[in-house]
């Protein structure tokens, strides 16, 4: 049975039928403005003391004081993996696991080795959104398999902001990621609309799709 790619298990976690269209048109390439927000995710050592004048040249989506402050309080909340996040052992390690395969952003030199998974839109208010933490636990799965070791936890960085966020890997978590895979495994057609939900107005296939959306700002960054 084929590999699944994270990228894939994210989309279906989000709607099926958007992973259904996405195949269709084969559309899963990374934007350069997705790659240039996500480079700002190696440079935390440069940034966490550049002037305001340096930061206001990158695509952050928040101002020099305020990502100076969410990236001093990671610094300090995750002290101990700090130097790791800020130099991971690996970038963009291409990993595969028992049912799914893709980049693992950050590989750090952790005990076990720990994915940090790198997204360059707006976090939620707390935690981190569904579909990205789905695609975390497929990382942290994936090198669990790669290093036979169990990977109980991941960390998610959204670098625009400065905001870096620990995910445990707990069973409602794990049930997520099970379900995503059996989103994409059982794929065959159209799935059905997800009658009106509110995250059809971020969805770039909401016109073809035909569903009545409800208006709510893109966060995901997709």
């Amino acid at each position: 049975m084929s590999k699944i790619p994270f990228s894939e298990l994210e989309t279906a976690a989000y709607c099926p039928r958007k992973l259904y269209y996405r195949r269709r048109d084969d559309d899963f390439e990374v934007p350069e403005r997705v790659a240039e927000r996500r480079d700002l995710a190696f440079r935390y050592g440069d940034l966490l003391d550049a002037p305001d004048e340096r930061l206001a040249d990158l695509p952050l989506a928040v101002g020099p004081t305020e990502f100076r402050s969410n990236l001093d309080y990671a610094r300090r909340r995750f002290d101990k993996a700090w130097p790791a996040i800020r130099d991971p052992s690996e970038r963009d390690r291409l990993t595969e696991g028992k049912d799914c395969r893709g980049v693992v952003h950050k590989v750090l030199a952790l005990d076990p080795p720990t994915p940090a998974m790198v997204f360059t839109g707006d976090p939620p208010e707390q935690g981190v959104w569904e579909p990205q933490t789905v695609r975390t636990v497929a990382a942290a799965k994936a090198l669990s398999w790669t290093f036979e070791r169990p990977v109980e936890r991941a960390f998610v960085e959204y670098p625009t902001h400065g905001v870096v966020r620990e995910v445990e890997l707990n069973t409602r978590r794990k049930a997520a990621y099970r379900t995503a895979v059996g989103a994409v495994r059982s794929l065959d057609g159209p799935p059905p609309r997800l009658r009106g939900s509110a995250k059809c107005d971020a969805c770039e296939y909401r016109s073809e799709c035909g569903v009545v959306t409800r208006s709510l700002k893109s966060l995901l960054g997709f």
